[in-house]
């Protein structure tokens, strides 16, 4: 890693009001991965018009769960937009594991195995989850670049909420884990 570089790893990107009219605008990414080759994360602040019970129907499995049916399915950025990926909570020590997950250090599991959705199909697997299509992914280098320019401020994630927050708070709780109400924000990037 070059001198400086700064790891997101289990960090809110929030992006900054300049942003308006990007796809990501107005987002809250919970970032997956953030090492030297790039960064992945999921934007958890973005429902679409589908509710998980109609996903799992999509891949032929029947959602049993009633506080997840009704449950909407998230935008999670541009990248491979067809294919699912689920954030959960870290599973316990019940030796429970799915065949492709992702231990974010510190953090949650982000899994993209349809074995998950077996589990919450049959009523078990994590209590806790937002799923998403697609993801938002960022090349060597690039997601630093956009740091740099104030497309993005960052805090450390908090689980509530990813999962207990209502949708259009979430933007707004996240900028206040900084100390920072949005109406604080101003369009034009400044250094005081």
């Amino acid at each position: 890693m070059a001198a400086g570089n700064i790891n997101l790893t289990n960090q809110f990107l929030i992006a900054m009001p300049g942003m308006a009219g990007d796809t990501f605008a107005g987002s809250v990414i919970y970032m997956c991965e953030h090492t030297e080759k790039g960064a992945l994360g999921l934007v958890i602040n973005k429902p679409i018009d589908i509710k998980l019970k109609n996903l799992f129907e999509k891949v032929e499995l029947t959602l049993e769960r009633d506080d997840l049916a009704e449950a909407p399915v998230y935008f999670g950025g541009p990248v491979q937009t067809e294919r699912g990926f689920v954030l959960h909570e870290r599973l316990g020590g019940d030796g429970a594991h799915y065949n492709s997950s992702l231990q974010i250090p510190g953090g949650l599991e982000m899994t993209t195995s349809k074995d998950v959705l077996e589990a919450l199909a049959q009523g078990v697997g994590p209590k806790k989850v937002l799923v998403t299509l697609g993801y938002s992914g960022w090349g060597a280098g690039q997601l630093e670049d956009e740091m740099s320019r104030n497309s993005w401020i960052n805090v450390s994630a908090a689980p509530e909420i990813i999962f207990d927050t209502p949708v259009e708070q979430r933007y707004d709780k996240a900028l206040s884990l900084l100390g920072i109400d949005a109406r604080m924000l101003s369009q034009e990037a400044g250094h005081a």
